[in-house]
């Protein structure tokens, strides 16, 4: 009855089950795996023991960082080196001290307290990283922020795991005379290691060495490699590739003894700027994304009700007790690195719980000894109950930022009388807005603009261009500025749903006025275009042509060729988005459109016969 197959299809109908209701009610995909752990696993018992296959499972944070590594030029992680060293290392030694600290007050012996200091000073990168991309927050200061301390977190496991065996009581570990470091036997079957009983230098030559080989090969190897596998037109090889590259990294870390987690991101980073990099981003997400559900759900099984309902009171108020130090510390370090409000807010509540490799140094502290079986089980109660909340503080803070909003919004000036009516009117003056406007009032034309940044509007007014405050989305203001005897409206509001929100309520008012719409993207062009835009200019789009055309030039066309390109291109772009605009669903991402998907390769084919007879036809008028 719990053979692999039935184990696999309990695992696999829990997430089809329990992760779309999650994500329907708001609670993330991760609360909705845990969730689904927790049913199949002490509610049900419909599973077993999960410690073997979350070991297999934890793979999926290994391929989830050297995913975010292949996001990251060398240069980038150079710029975060303040938040890595300073911030990172503020938060894992003021958390070890200060949880080490609570421990001896407990009654522990100094080596156990340091120990526990350790386990409980990480965060949970497989639940923080997947969260803040799920919701977008990953770019943003604190989502940045938080990336560096986990990452230095990843790092710190390092020392860490050599350290555990100094703390083991008796002579459970010994350094000799040459440096090198001696573990117990416990009767296990060691694995394969390298650095095995080498001195300290040997250690530290051969770990150098690893990470100089995975730097080199990357640069150096990995291009002929996925040329020659190119070569081979078969797809399949290069999802092969892409896992024997984590893979055998993985490999690689753990004979040195380092973290798989750290080889793998290091050989994204050295990736970043290959041509291949997004062949390999789309061959590992499907397996990461499935092993790293999977894992969520072997820590909600693998949580022992029994032992918590024992003693329920002092399992919650310890892993209570865990998250409130530890958001008391980020908070502190958010504020002396001068994050904003909402960064710290998002920096404090996203990195205060335990994380998954303190059930790593868990096990090892038992069966070093370092530990007792009570206070071990204890900890891993208290490790995997903190991560549990850890979706809930996310939709704490979607809830503390909607009032920051309101807060926002109530502390806003209220808008500007307006006080005249032109035939056009500008409703966004940024970066976009600002040509437009220029141009069309240099050559004499009128217009009414307005915008809800305070600080634009006066610096433009600074400049001599006048402009009113507001939300361009309110009906009363664009009333105000003559919306129903406009000849022209121009929406270059920032944000695209604001944008689609006002092209489709003044298309609603007015079947005849003329609207011209800044699109963020080809999607954003789809809702435009059904909001009743009349004409939709996307962000890059020209430059990004001009672009194509230099390149073309120096590839060997003439300019005439190379700008009958670019003129053939754009109209038969122009055409290609009014078709596929028609077939457009917002309901259903476009890469499970399968209508939209088709009539997009065939429209592509279509374009390359369009360039290659204008061409054609261009040389037979030469001759």
């Amino acid at each position: 009855m719990h053979g692999f197959l039935f184990q696999a299809s309990v695992y696999l109908a829990a997430a089809v089950i329990a992760v779309p209701i999650a994500a329907r009610l708001g609670l993330g995909s991760v609360l909705g795996y845990l969730l689904a752990g927790l049913i199949v696993g002490p509610v049900l018992h419909l599973v077993a023991a999960t410690d073997d296959l979350r070991h297999f499972a934890e793979f999926g944070v290994v391929l989830m960082l050297f995913l975010i590594g292949l996001e990251l030029e060398p240069r980038a992680l150079w710029d975060m080196r303040h938040r890595l060293v300073g911030l990172g290392g503020l938060q894992i030694g003021i958390t070890m001290a200060c949880v080490m600290l609570a421990a001896l007050l407990m009654g522990l012996s100094w080596q156990p307290a340091l120990a526990v200091g350790m386990i409980l000073a990480l965060s949970s990168t497989a639940i923080v990283l997947q969260t803040l991309s799920e919701k977008g927050l990953m770019q943003t200061g604190g989502g940045r922020s938080a990336f560096s301390v986990l990452l230095t977190q990843d790092i710190a496991v390092i020392p860490m795991l050599i350290l555990l065996p100094l703390l083991a009581p008796g002579t459970s570990a010994s350094i000799a005379e040459d440096g090198s470091i001696h573990l117990p036997d416990h009767g296990e079957e060691h694995a394969m290691s390298l650095v095995e009983g080498l001195p300290g230098w040997g250690v530290a030559l051969v770990t150098l060495a690893a990470i100089a080989l995975i730097i080199v090969a990357g640069i150096y190897g990995a291009r002929p490699l996925f040329r020659h596998i190119n070569a081979s037109r078969l797809p399949e090889m290069f999802t092969a590739v892409a896992l024997l590259i984590v893979v055998g990294i993985a490999f690689l870390m753990e004979l040195v003894g380092l973290s798989p987690a750290l080889g793998t991101f290091l050989a994204g980073v050295v990736l970043a700027n290959s041509e291949f990099r997004h062949q390999l981003e789309s061959d590992i997400a499907p397996f990461k994304g499935l092993l790293l559900g999977l894992f969520f759900i072997t820590v909600g099984a693998g949580i022992d009700l029994g032992a918590f309902m024992s003693e329920p009171f002092v399992i919650l108020g310890l892993a209570l007790g865990l998250t409130l130090l530890k958001g008391l510390i980020l908070h502190g370090l958010a504020r002396l690195f001068a994050l904003r409000k909402r960064s710290r807010m998002l920096f404090t509540l996203s990195l205060a719980q335990a994380g998954e490799f303190g059930f790593v140094l868990i096990s090892f502290a038992l069966q070093l000894n370092i530990l007792t079986q009570g206070l071990g089980q204890r900890l891993l109660l208290v490790v995997a109950l903190s991560m549990l909340i850890t979706p809930l503080l996310f939709i704490l803070f979607d809830r503390l930022s909607d009032q920051l909003d309101e807060a926002r919004d109530a502390k806003t000036p209220p808008p500007d009388e307006i006080d005249e009516q032109q035939p056009i009117i500008v409703a966004g003056i940024g970066r976009f807005g600002q040509i437009v406007n220029r141009l069309v009032q240099s050559v004499g034309f009128k217009t009414v603009v307005i915008d809800n940044d305070m600080k634009t509007i006066e610096l433009m007014r600074r400049f001599g261009i006048k402009g009113f405050f507001g939300d361009p989305t309110r009906p009363e203001l664009l009333h105000a500025a003559g919306i129903g005897k406009a000849r022209v409206l121009v929406v270059a509001l920032d944000d695209p749903k604001a944008a689609t929100k006002l092209v489709r309520f003044a298309r609603r008012l007015r079947e005849d006025l003329f609207i011209v719409a800044r699109a963020r993207d080809r999607t954003h062009v789809y809702a435009l275009y059904q909001a009743g835009a009349d004409k939709i200019v996307r962000e890059l789009f020209d430059s990004s042509l001009r672009a194509g055309r230099y390149v073309l030039e120096e590839a060997g066309m003439t300019e005439y060729e190379a700008a009958l390109a670019q003129e053939t291109f754009y109209h038969h772009d122009r055409e290609t988005v009014r078709e596929l605009a028609k077939l457009w669903d917002p309901n259903i991402p476009p890469s499970e459109n399968e209508a939209y998907i088709r009539r997009a390769q065939e429209l592509e084919k279509e374009l390359e016969q369009a360039l290659f007879q204008a061409i054609t036809q261009r040389d037979t008028d030469a001759a």
